[in-house]
């Protein structure tokens, strides 16, 4: 393994980890019932539900990550960018008036820094 690849393994686990708590945390608040919409909080909706979709995204990123596949950059753009467009969409309906919470900012924030990431450094790497 180069220097320049060494990245790659553990930067799929922690994508396989993110996967994970993502399909926990929002299949939680989703389908917890009454006490988990309480502790989700002013959940927005759309937010919620793209996130837990992402989730399954995040393991086919990182296992096309880990097995440096060619389709690993491209699936890590799309989710990097998809996540950047609802993050916008967020930050309309915040500015609307729609109720949040500030940790989705934080949220949003770090899932699409992390993929962006990812994405950029495959191009930076490719041969």
């Amino acid at each position: 393994m180069s220097a320049s690849t060494r990245w790659v393994t553990p930067t799929a686990g922690l994508a396989t980890i993110f996967g994970i708590a993502t399909l926990y945390s929002g299949g939680t608040a989703l389908f917890g019932g009454p006490a988990a919409s309480v502790a989700a909080g002013n959940a927005v909706p759309f937010v919620l539900w793209f996130n837990f979709g992402m989730g399954f995204a995040y393991l086919l990123g990182a296992a096309l990550l880990f097995l440096r596949h060619p389709l690993a950059r491209p699936v890590a753009w799309a989710i990097g960018l998809a996540t950047l467009a609802v993050f916008a969409a967020f930050g309309i309906a915040a500015l609307q008036g729609t109720p949040f919470q500030m940790r989705t900012v934080a949220a949003m924030t770090l899932r699409s820094t992390f993929w962006l990431a990812i994405a950029i450094t495959l191009e930076r790497t490719r041969q």
